[in-house]
């Protein structure tokens, strides 16, 4: 079979995976350039147009810098990125079979004795805010099987893709060019927040040019917070004062912007003047929150669960709620592939051959609800007599097939409801009615003792009566509707259909019966 690897490079399978460590971690991995340092328009667009070229590192140490520095943008991506990692997950089977079982219950062992799979994951979702992640896995021999003993995180910056149309990984040996990444050696992530290249991919190439915005508006207000925040403090002396006198006057204006205390002769005077409230600072204000409101939409698609004041109709929110499910639901599936290809992929291949085929890995992002639901429209289903695949039925619910031989839980017999004595009169015509339900009817009774059963209560049962004088008095079918909600408001719609159903049966074969001959009857 054609085997490609995470950048559709066609590759031939080895007999076991690299045991080598290529992205040694070095202490100048913790180092940074600061590339927001003096940050302009003109900076900014030289940093993307490195990044275009195939040299993401001031790019994505920019990336970095931009969540330490903004609070917003940092609530706003953990909140994203959260919606993933913290969700359960589990390991699917290709199929119900031995074998497909076996290759699940091997793959959950190994990443269930990773060291920290669950901090991997966040490392590996960070791609929804830089574009890209990537993890060097470490491959050892457990029980005469190839596993991931496990996985350590490549810092974004030492990858290039200078001269390349994939990623080099820059090394020691070779720090400008950098070296081919092994097939299933590395989990590469590609979070494609939209098309392109992977370096224009991340969310926060989206938002970098409203944090540039924001960072100027809040140096100004910062500038104006520290010349208009404070009262002037304005001396005044009189015509005839010495030198000495206005110096002493200085300083006490001085001191009173820092330490509130001065000296003055009787004769001065020093008056402070406040600064007029709002002025100019609510222009700051609305470019921050703008900002902060386009950098929600494009990192959430919405600003009512970051943002204050009037939230909007209910129905704007369950919008909302959907667009952020949505989103959810397209970070789970990105991440679920990428494990499924860098991790489950070489695990199985290694292990059971490359032709056989893949679990998923799941998250379950799924609302319980919505399965409750489902179950509801599915038993509505199979009651009313349609046919539904049993496969479809076990993923569907997620349930384990039973294997042959394996002893069942027999499901509890279903039998009607518990006995229901109604009585009430017609507000329309006067009658009096009253009917009652078996508790000891069978589904499986025969049609003999069924229709016997029907015959029986027949004489008793007013329903028919009470229906066929609703009808007659009744000009259409709106109308018998109407008397019929009227005639009978205790009871809900779908017991009100199953009894007029079990009247007009019972009407039919009665008339049926009557109809027959006497040495029939017999």
């Amino acid at each position: 079979m054609d085997l490609f690897d995470n950048f559709n490079r066609p590759i031939k399978p080895t007999v076991k995976p690299d045991e080598r460590v290529l992205s040694v971690a070095s202490i100048e991995d913790r180092y940074s350039e600061y590339p927001s340092r003096g940050l302009t328009p003109q900076k900014l667009a030289a940093i993307f147009r490195e990044a275009d070229q195939g040299d993401p590192g001031r790019q994505v140490q920019l990336f970095e810098e931009m969540e330490e520095k903004d609070p917003h943008l940092f609530s706003i991506l953990q909140k994203r990125r959260g919606s993933v990692t913290g969700l359960d997950y589990e390991i699917v089977p290709f199929s119900q079979d031995k074998p497909d079982l076996d290759i699940a219950e091997f793959i959950d062992d190994v990443i269930t004795r990773l060291p920290d799979f669950e901090s991997d994951l966040k490392d590996i979702v960070d791609a929804i805010g830089k574009g890209y992640s990537a993890l060097e896995l470490h491959w050892a021999i457990r029980e005469n099987r190839n596993v991931i003993r496990k996985m350590e995180r490549v810092e974004p910056k030492r990858f290039t893709w200078h001269d390349s149309l994939t990623p080099r990984l820059l090394t020691k040996e070779d720090p400008s060019k950098g070296i081919d990444l092994p097939p299933f050696k590395f989990l590469f992530n590609v979070h494609k927040t939209k098309s392109g290249h992977p370096t224009r991919q991340g969310v926060l190439r989206v938002v970098a040019w409203m944090y540039l915005f924001k960072n100027y508006d809040l140096k100004g207000w910062v500038k104006f917070s520290e010349v208009f925040g404070m009262p002037l403090r304005l001396g005044k002396y009189e015509a005839g004062a010495t030198k000495e006198d206005k110096d002493a006057l200085i300083m006490a204006v001085r001191s009173l912007g820092s330490d509130a205390a001065g000296v003055i002769s009787k004769g001065t005077e020093i008056e402070f003047i406040e600064a007029a409230k709002n002025s100019g600072t609510q222009v700051f204000k609305l470019l921050a929150d703008f900002c902060n409101a386009e950098m929600s939409k494009a990192v959430l698609g919405q600003t009512m669960t970051t943002e204050q004041g009037d939230k909007g109709a209910r129905s704007l929110g369950e919008v909302h709620k959907e667009v952020e499910e949505e989103l959810q639901q397209d970070d789970c599936e990105q991440t679920s592939k990428a494990i499924r290809r860098d991790i489950i992929r070489p695990l199985v291949g290694f292990n059971f051959g490359w032709e056989v085929p893949l679990p998923w890995f799941k998250f379950k992002y799924e609302d319980p609800g919505d399965l409750k639901g489902e179950a509801d429209r599915y038993k509505i289903h199979l009651e009313s007599g349609v046919p539904i695949s049993q496969k479809h039925y076990y993923e569907k619910f997620q349930l384990p097939k039973p294997d042959e031989g394996d002893k069942l839980i027999e499901p509890p017999r279903l039998r009607s409801p518990a006995p229901q004595s109604l009585e009430n009169s017609c507000p329309s015509c006067g009658d009096h009615y009253s009917f009652a339900r078996d508790p000891q009817q069978d589904p499986q009774d025969t049609p003999g003792p069924f229709v016997q059963r029907l015959i029986e209560e027949a004489p008793q049962d007013s329903m028919v009566a009470v229906l066929e004088k609703l009808l007659n008095k009744s000009q259409s079918l709106e109308e018998f509707r109407d008397f019929m909600i009227e005639t009978f408001p205790d009871i809900d719609v779908i017991t009100l259909g199953n009894k007029i159903q079990e009247a007009l049966v019972t009407a039919e074969l009665t008339g049926r019966w009557e109809a027959l001959p006497e040495e029939e009857k017999k």
